[in-house]
This record gives C-alpha cells, structure tokens and sequence, in this order.
C-alpha cells in the first residue's frame, strides 16, 4: 500500500473518475453530450472522469441524475470526501507532538460513536491501555518520528478519551489475536499490570473481549489492525499514516471481515484462561 498522501489522493480521484466515466458510457452519452446535458463544458468532464479535476458534491448528485443512477450518490460522495482527507500524515500532526497524533481517534469521535468494533492483531486497543503501557508504546514513536518528547501530556490526552467506556449506550465489542498478549511495551511488570486491566474490563457489561489462540484452525487472517466506528467510518494506521475508509461499500467489506475473524476467537472463561497463561509465563 502506498502511503504518500499525495499520491494517494491522486489515485483516488482517478478511481473515482474511472467509476464517473463507466456510468457516463453506461447510459449511453457521449461525453459532449453529457456535458450538454449538465451544462458545462465538455473538457471539464473530461479532467474529472481523468482525475486531473475533483467534482463537487452537486457534480455527483447530476451526474447520478442524468446517467439514471441516484442509487450510486452515496457511495460516490462518501468516496469524494474520502479523496483528499484518507491519509493524514502522522509526521505533520506530531510537529506539535505526539498528543496531536490521534487521526480518527479523537475525543469527539468516540463521543458520538455508539458501537466500537475493535480488530488488533499485536498490540492492546488504545481504550483499553494502562498509562504505563501506553507510555511505553508513545516513546517509541516519540523517536521514530523524530517528535518533541510529550509523553506525559500524550497519555493525559488518550487516558481521558478512556472516559467514553463509563458512557452510557456505549458498545465496545474487540478482538485481539493472542500475539497481542504476548506484545510487550516496556518491562514485564507493564505487560502483567496491562493484562490484569483487560481481566478487570472483561467483567463490564458493555464489553465484549474476544481472543484468537495461537496455532488454531482459523477462517480467515486479518492483514492489519482495524477499528470500526459504527457503520460510518473505518480507521487504520501504517507506520507513516492514519487511514480512513468512509465509502459504505468498504466499510461493509471491514465489518465482514470482522464477523470472519470472530468465528475463531473465544469469550469468557476461555479467552480469561488464555490471559492468565501469559501472566503465569510473565511470572515464571
């Protein structure tokens, strides 16, 4: 996956005149006498169905319009707004530290999500992070981007997003792969105090913590974490890049996925067993 922002952006806007060209032709029309039919000129279209342009949000609502395809308008704003906001660079956000490095996961955010769908595959979902687990995790990054060192105000930042779990109406359902246990940040007493705060959230009604053991027949593998923010937003981070997938198409693909996933994890006792086998290895 190509991480340029840049780049990105100009790849989307391309797939997105792609898909505008195929309904154009679709319907029939030339491109002049699409143009007609809009009332503007023929080589505007031309730049958007080529990528070189961005339409606006009343140019896809026409555009639907007049190829008889309303049903698409959606999809195609969503994928519109998506073009130019999908990659926001941690670099530029940390050059005011690591506590403006939260892409999608802001406060507001998580105030006005109702049902979290959570997918990590090496590392303990940020709601549910101790301050020393999390200050572990933060000073790597701190030297990784080469950020000023604001640890202490970077946790006091993400400890009171924490705040969303006691809400009311929340639903937080999770899913961690073993490996994520076995992931440590810091010292051995970090991990063991991480894992004795999943078995303590593990007993609220509002959360639904599953694991997927180590060496079990599986349906499918997910290639990278994944959270998702009711149905309107799914968020993801590279090394270099928070994404965000709006489009409703791509969403529904991460919320299968997350249902495949679930059928190899286990709940309850046996996903607390799998938790205390790592803090007895922990012990030992």
């Amino acid at each position: 996956m190509n991480t340029s922002p840049s780049s990105s952006a100009e790849q989307a806007r391309k797939a997105l005149g792609a898909r505008l060209r195929e309904l154009r032709k679709d319907a029939g029309l030339s491109g002049r006498a699409f143009a007609d039919a809009t009332g503007q000129h023929f080589t505007r279209v031309s730049k958007i169905e080529n990528g070189t342009q961005a339409p606006t949000d009343h140019d896809i609502r026409e555009w639907c319009r007049v190829c008889g395809a309303d049903d698409q308008t959606p999809d195609l704003i969503a994928t519109l707004r998506a073009v130019d906001s999908a990659y926001l660079e941690f670099r530029r956000q940390s050059r005011a530290g690591m506590k403006r490095v939260l892409g999608a996961h802001t406060s507001q955010r998580y105030e006005h999500t109702d049902v979290f769908r959570i997918y990590e595959h090496n590392v303990i979902p940020g709601l549910f992070q101790t301050a020393e687990y999390m200050a572990a995790m933060l000073t790597f990054w701190v030297g990784f981007l080469g950020t000023d060192d604001d640890v202490d105000e970077a946790v006091a930042v993400r400890i009171e997003r924490q705040r969303v779990i006691q809400y009311g109406g929340k639903r937080i359902v999770a899913l961690l792969e073993e490996q994520a246990l076995r992931t440590w940040f810091g010292t051995a007493e970090v991990q063991a105090g991480q894992l004795g705060r999943l078995l303590e959230l593990m007993s609220q009604q509002n959360i639904s913590l599953g694991i997927i053991p180590l060496m079990r027949e599986r349906v499918a593998v997910g290639s990278a974490g994944f959270w998702i923010f009711d149905d309107s937003l799914v968020a993801l981070e590279t090394p270099t890049a928070s994404i965000q997938v709006t489009r409703p198409q791509e969403i529904h693909m991460y919320a299968r996925m997350f249902e495949a996933l679930k059928s190899s994890a286990v709940y309850g006792r046996d996903a607390r067993g799998l938790i205390v086998n790592v803090l007895r290895e922990l012990d030992g």
